[in-house]
């Protein structure tokens, strides 16, 4: 029996995921149960997600104590334990994934993130994580930084599918969208059934709001305390118009003829940071045909108990998204340099939840021995 609030989010066009695994959501059976009640589709993980379903709990002892017999490094150990929960959740999802016809049933992994400014190594690690969890309905995620930007055209243009992740700026996302479309062309060139390729574009949302309106306390008047906890919404509203801009091209025309699907925007990082700020705000205000809102478990239970899903709340506030950004430029928020410090320390917290599951990880493996 599906919850009313959630359903009426599906029947508006959005894509329900989880942003969270573990082994322990998986054995219980959560996942397939959240499936059932609550119109979940997909599943996001990143560094943060399984360093911290690892300190909990014992239901990585017995893979734990396998990987300590056979003596193995600790950054194979991590990939053996990751793989292993995205392959069995890929296969809990694989219902989802033959019912939509491909669209929706995703499973997404990261890449490891210390690889994030180097090209060359994050194609080689995407294309061991696809080979290793070896399931259609995987997601390689790829961090949208420059360096990335190659490696999400050279995946795709293989038949991996990929989740862009880390995207900030309007204007990456741009790039983002240019890289997608060229890895479709080049799979395209090489003969690949373009259909069977996905990709989502991760756009983050609350940390915009974090970061902007720590700018604008600092600046302390009035007119800036009244445009806090709007920034993240309005960025992530203007995403979607460039969205609808990049499919209205000849460019998109001719891969969508030749079997390409939309790279849909993805909204990322929607559980609320500020308690002063409605708890289900990230999930009503961003709500638009064929987008996914991965959601963290704490904001999917929100959006259920009372949420008010009042139809597409995105394509009628471009103008609104326009007047708000140049208000923060007015307000003296520098957007080029917000957006930057979010991508450097995106790649930076992530690439500190990886150590510290490596570190997690070390101390298991040693505690076993």
């Amino acid at each position: 029996m599906s919850n009313e609030n959630l359903r009426r989010l599906v029947e508006e066009g959005v894509s329900i995921w989880l942003d969270d695994i573990s082994r322990e959501r998986l054995r219980t059976g959560n996942l397939e149960q959240l499936i059932k009640e609550k119109d979940v589709v997909g599943v996001t993980s990143n560094p943060t997600i399984f360093a911290k379903a690892l300190s909990k709990g014992a239901a990585y002892d017995d893979q734990v104590r396998d990987l300590t017999v056979r003596g193995v490094s600790v950054d194979e150990a991590a990939r053996a334990i990751t793989t292993y929960d995205i392959r069995w959740a890929c296969d809990v999802l694989r219902p989802v994934y033959e019912r939509t016809d491909g669209l929706d049933g995703r499973v997404s992994i990261e890449v490891d993130p210390r690889l994030a400014r180097d090209t060359e190594k994050t194609i080689a690690e995407a294309r061991a994580l696809w080979w290793l969890v070896d399931r259609p309905n995987l997601f390689i995620k790829i961090p949208a930084t420059l360096e990335g930007l190659p490696a999400i055209t050279r995946a795709l243009s293989e038949g991996i599918s990929v989740n862009v992740t880390l995207i900030f700026s309007l204007e990456r996302y741009g790039q983002v969208v240019d890289a997608f479309c060229e890895g479709m062309e080049q799979a395209r060139e090489a003969g690949l059934d373009l259909s069977k390729i996905a990709s989502v574009a991760s756009f983050f949302v609350s940390r915009v709001d974090t970061e902007i309106d720590k700018r604008l306390d600092k600046a302390g008047s009035a007119e800036a305390k009244a445009l806090t906890g709007k920034a993240g919404v309005a960025n992530a509203r203007l995403a979607y118009a460039l969205f609808e801009e990049k499919s209205d091209t000849d460019r998109w025309r001719a891969l969508e003829a030749a079997g390409a699907r939309p790279q849909r925007p993805l909204w990322a990082s929607t559980g609320v940071k500020d308690p002063a700020l409605r708890d289900t705000m990230y999930v009503e205000e961003l709500v638009a045909p064929g987008v996914v809102n991965t959601m963290p478990e704490a904001t999917l239970d929100a959006v259920a108990d009372h949420g008010e899903i009042r139809g597409d709340t995105i394509r009628p506030f471009y103008e609104d998204a326009r007047k708000h950004m140049a208000a923060l430029k007015e307000a003296g928020v520098e957007y080029d340099d917000v957006v930057r410090v979010l991508e450097e320390e995106g790649v930076e917290k992530f690439e500190a939840s990886w150590n510290e599951l490596l570190a997690t990880i070390q101390k298991e493996l040693e505690d076993k021995a």
